[in-house]
């Protein structure tokens, strides 16, 4: 299987392992640049899509894994994190902070932990799918694993 996977990929692998995580990385024929195309491609609602949103909040950036369902509702989240405010990351600050482009970014195997908050819907989920460092890949794994692999904060995001 690494023959077919790319070289953020692998470091996405190499996070999850360390954090105990065994899911295997899927490759998919096409790219699952949104949370709908993502749900089909591997069968799931489009609310057990774990999307990684990043944002720029008190000059630092963000992530935020929402349900594919929901929007972030910045002012709100903000405000629940007592934050100054929580903005949109440009393309060139999701790459410098992840590693990865936007479209593929992965909850961990960036160059230093991000501060991360969960969507608490995310638990209503048995098995959820998030990007695997690429827009082409997803892997799977539980609410209770995606929050341990980022320490991420539990929080209502919509």
């Amino acid at each position: 299987m690494s023959e077919q996977l790319h070289k953020r990929n692998l470091i996405v692998r190499k996070a999850l392992r360390a954090a105990g995580i065994l899911s295997d990385i899927v490759v998919l024929p096409d790219a699952a640049a949104t949370a709908a195309v993502a749900a089909a491609a591997v069968g799931v609602e489009v609310g057990a899509i774990a999307n990684s949103l990043v944002f720029w909040s008190d000059d630092a950036p963000l992530l935020v894994m929402t349900s594919g369902a929901h929007r972030v509702d910045t002012a709100a989240l903000a405000t629940r994190l007592g934050r100054d405010s929580i903005r949109r990351a440009t393309a060139e600050q999701v790459k410098d902070a992840t590693g990865q482009v936007i479209g593929g970014v992965a909850p961990a195997g960036h160059p230093s932990p991000l501060t991360t908050v969960v969507d608490e819907a995310l638990a209503t989920f048995p098995e959820i799918w998030a990007a695997a460092g690429t827009p082409h890949t997803v892997f799977p794994l539980t609410f209770a694993e995606l929050v341990r692999l980022t320490n991420g904060a539990v929080v209502a995001v919509d």
